[in-house]
């Protein structure tokens, strides 16, 4: 059975973006392919939610040879965009300045292929904040289904952005 999702969707309007590209990008490290989010619609800090949304292009660069004739993103970079809600996020609850680096995937399920062109709903909400550590629940919605879920962990490595 999967879990219910984090926020009610039709609470948000994914076409509002409070953090546009440009700005998730000049707090996360991330360059060229692995650029995933293409804007944050919300930001709690105090509920500690996230929603954003990634793009998926039918010439995105695994487009081409993920399943060529079918083409399906790759499970791996769902949860990539997924940890970088989570490090984007954990930034801003933290108040650090520091880099949030992927350390670990727990109870992960992947429900649905996630086909281009579409929009990747990522929705993440903290459950463990710590100074070095921080864990996230993180959700992907596609035309109001889950797609996948999964607990995504991230370590907090200090003097590097």
């Amino acid at each position: 059975m999967p879990p219910p999702l984090l926020i009610d969707l039709d609470q948000i309007n994914t076409d509002e973006v409070q953090y546009d590209h440009e700005f998730i990008y000049s707090r996360l490290p991330h360059r060229f392919e692995f650029e995933l989010l293409d804007g944050v619609c919300r930001f709690d800090r105090e509920a500690g939610l996230s929603v954003a949304f990634c793009e998926c292009r039918a010439d995105a660069w695994w487009a081409r040879g993920h399943v060529p004739g079918r083409p399906i993103m790759p499970g791996v970079l769902q949860l990539e965009a997924g940890a970088q809600l989570v490090a984007f996020s954990s930034r801003y609850v933290n108040e650090l300045d520091v880099f949030v680096g992927f350390g670990g995937v727990e109870n992960c399920r992947f429900r649905e292929a996630v086909i281009p062109p579409c929009r990747l709903i990522l929705i993440s909400k903290i459950t463990e904040n710590r100074s070095r550590r921080v864990v996230g629940d993180v959700q992907g919605v596609v035309d109001g289904r889950l797609v996948f879920h999964a607990t995504i962990a991230g370590l907090a490595m200090p003097d590097a952005k």
